[in-house]
C-alpha cells in the first residue's frame, strides 16, 4: 500500500498519475481518523489540506509542480507557527493563541507543495521524553498497540512489497507503549501511514528518542543549518527543527527544502546551501567509524548493545575502519544540559506572565497575583519546576557556580568531538536509547526528570556540540519493539552522515509496518 511507502515512491506514483494527490490525501485522512485512538494529531486541518491537494491536481495535469514535496502529506509539530492555526506547545498557557505568520519552515514545505494535514501532540513546550505530558492527553506508540499491523519488506523505490506477519498487542488493556518524546505525535504519524514526513524539534534527542521508539528515521541538522524563526523556542542555543521520515532518502529531500539561510534567524550558517544528492552507493572502505567507551553505559540494554556491535561488525567486515574512541566529558553532559536547559527554558518562560502574552487568570488583584495565578494555571508541574530551578542557578549567587561551570563543560564536550573529527573519523556510530520504548506504568514510575536524563543520555551530546545526528532503525527486539542506532558526524556534514545511514539502511532491511483497517 502507498501509504507504507517513501516519498520518492509517492511522489513518483504521482508523476505516473497512477494516483491524484486529492486522492493520496484522502487515504491519509481515513488513515489520521483510524489511529486518532493513539492520539499523534491535536488539529487536523482537513479544509485547507484538501484545496491544497485539488491546488496540485492541477499542477500535476499540467506539468508545473512546486517543488519535490508537491501533493505529499506531512505534518507539523504543535510548537511550529502556522498563520491562524493554533500553536499551543500542548500547553493550557497558549490554548488559544493563533500565530499572524508562518514559521519559515512552514513557508518552505508550502512553497515546495507540500500538503500539511495537522499539527501534531508533544510533550508541553517540548520538556519531556514521552509524549504524556500534553493538555491534549498522551500519544501512545503503534507498535504492539491495539492496532493490528503487519510485517513484511519493502523496496521504498518501486514500491515492492510482501506482507507476511500480523502483529497485535501483548501488554495489558489499561497499559501501553510510550512512543517517546517530545515529538512523539510526529513520529506516530510517520511510522503509522498518516504522512510520509513530519517536523518535530530536538534540543536534547526529542526528534530522535521517538523515532528510534517508533522504528522511523529521526533527523537533527546541524545547529543553524535551518531556521528556527516561529520555532517557539525552549533552549535557544541548542533548538534544531527535526525532520522525520520513513527513510534516509526522504530525510533528505526534506533537508533539501528546509535548509538554507533565513534572514530571520541570525543563528543560520551564511554559507550556500547545496542540494544534496545522496549516491546509491557510497564507498564504505573509505568510511572511519568512531565507537565511543562512554556510551557503552550502565542501563544500556543487551539486546541494544549487541544491535550495537551487530552494525559496527558489519561495517568493519564490508571494508570501513571501525576505531575506539574516548569522548570523557560524555558522562557529564548530561548534569551539564540540565542546568543550560532550566536556566534558558526560565528565561524564554519569562513571556508568558499574563498581560502581555499567554494565558490570562481572571485573579487581578494586583499584578503579582496576576501573575503567579496566571502561571500556575497556564503550565504544568513540570514546566513549573524547571523555571523555579532555572531560576535558581541564575541567581546572583549561584551563577558562577552553575551557570557559567556548565557552559565551560560544554565547551570541553564540543572539545572532544573536535579531537575526534581532527583525527580522522568521519561518524560516530552510537545507541539512540538505552532500552527499547517502556511501558506507560513503567516510565510514570519515575519522575520526567529521572526519565529526561535517562532518555537524553545518547542523544543531547549532539545537540551541546551542535553536530548533525540521525537515528535509524535497525531489527526489532525479542519482544516487537524496534530497536535503533545513532550516528553522529562532523558540523555541516550531512552528507557523510546520511550516506553512511544510507548505507546501513539499505543492509539491515528493517520491517515495514503495515495498518490493518478497522482493527481498532
Amino acid at each position: 500500500m502507498i501509504l507504507s511507502n517513501s516519498i520518492r515512491y509517492a511522489s513518483n506514483m504521482l508523476k505516473d498519475g497512477i494516483i491524484l494527490p486529492s486522492e493520496l490525501c484522502g487515504l491519509c485522512f481515513s488513515r489520521v481518523e483510524l489511529i486518532q485512538p493513539l492520539n499523534p494529531f491535536v488539529c487536523v486541518l482537513k479544509e485547507s489540506a484538501t484545496v491544497k491537494s485539488y491546488e496540485s491536481d492541477d499542477r500535476y495535469s499540467k506539468g508545473k509542480l512546486k517543488g519535490p514535496l508537491d501533493g505529499i502529506p506531512v505534518a507539523v509539530k504543535d510548537n511550529f507557527c502556522m498563520h491562524s492555526i493554533p500553536t499551543t506547545c500542548c500547553s493550557r498557557m497558549l490554548k488559544s493563541f493563533k500565530p499572524g505568520y508562518n514559521a519559515t519552515v512552514v513557508e518552505r514545505l508550502n512553497a515546495a507543495g507540500a500538503i500539511i494535514l495537522g499539527k501534531c501532540n508533544m510533550d508541553e513546550f517540548g520538556m519531556g521524553s514521552g509524549t504524556i505530558d500534553s493538555i491534549y492527553g498522551p500519544t501512545k506508540n503503534v507498535w504492539l498497540s491495539k492496532q493490528n499491523y503487519t510485517l513484511g519488506s519493502c523496496d521504498f523505490i518501486h514500491g515492492k512489497k510482501s506482507f507476511n506477519q500480523e502483529i497485535s498487542s501483548d501488554c495489558e488493556p489499561e497499559d501501553w507503549y510510550i512512543s517517546g518524546g517530545s515529538s512523539g505525535g510526529s513520529a506516530v504519524a510517520v511510522a503509522s501511514g498518516a504522512v510520509f514526513a513530519a517536523l518535530g524539534s530536538d534540543t536534547g534527542g526529542s526528534t530522535r528518542n521517538p523515532a528510534a521508539y517508533c522504528g522511523i528515521v529521526g533527523f537533527k541538522p546541524s545547529y543553524g543549518l535551518v531556521s528556527r524563526h516561529g520555532l517557539v523556542p525552549l533552549v535557544n542555543s541548542m533548538d534544531v527543527p527535526g525532520i522525520l521520515t520513513k527513510t534516509i532518502d526522504d530525510a533528505a529531500t526534506m533537508l533539501n527544502v528546509l535548509a538554507g539561510h533565513d534572514p530571520l534567524d541570525s543563528t543560520t550558517v551564511r554559507t550556500l546551501s547545496v542540494p544534496l544528492d545522496l549516491k546509491e552507493e557510497i564507498n564504505i572502505k573509505q568510511v572511519t567509524v568512531g565507537i565511543a567507551q562512554e556510551y557503552h553505559c550502565h542501563g544500556l540494554s543487551n539486546e541494544i548493545l549487541n544491535v550495537w556491535s551487530f552494525v559496527a561488525d558489519l561495517l568493519e567486515s564490508s571494508g570501513a575502519k571501525v576505531v575506539p574512541v574516548s569522548m570523557p566529558h560524555t558522562q557529564t553532559s548530561i548534569a551539564c544540559y540540565t542546568v543550560l536547559n532550566h536556566c534558558e527554558v526560565a528565561s524564554n518562560m519569562a513571556r508568558y506572565d499574563g498581560i502581555e502574552f499567554g494565558l490570562r487568570a481572571e485573579e487581578n488583584i494586583s499584578t503579582e497575583e496576576l501573575y503567579a495565578s496566571s502561571r500556575s494555571k497556564g503550565f504544568n508541574e513540570v514546566v513549573r519546576g524547571r523555571i523555579l530551578v532555572g531560576n535558581y542557578f541564575l541567581l546572583c549567587k549561584n551563577y558562577e557556580k552553575y551557570f557559567v561551570k556548565a557552559m565551560k563543560i560544554r565547551s570541553l564536550i564540543s572539545r572532544d568531538f573536535s579531537r575526534v573529527w581532527n583525527s580522522g573519523v568521519d561518524v560516530l556510530l552510537t545507541p539512540t536509547t538505552l532500552t527499547t520504548a517502556p511501558l506507560n506504568s513503567e516510565f510514570r514510575a519515575s519522575s520526567n526528570r529521572e526519565q529526561c536524563a535517562i532518555q537524553d543520555y545518547c542523544t543531547q551530546p549532539a545537540n551541546m556540540a551542535g553536530c548533525p545526528a540521525v537515528t535509524i532503525p535497525i531489527k526489532l527486539s525479542e519482544q516487537g519493539l524496534p530497536i535503533s542506532l545513532q550516528i553522529m558526524a562532523p558540523y555541516l556534514r550531512e552528507d557523510i552522515l546520511l550516506s553512511v545511514a544510507k548505507w546501513i539502511e539499505t543492509r539491515v532491511h528493517f520491517p515495514v509496518l503495515h495498518l490493518q483497517p478497522n482493527s481498532i
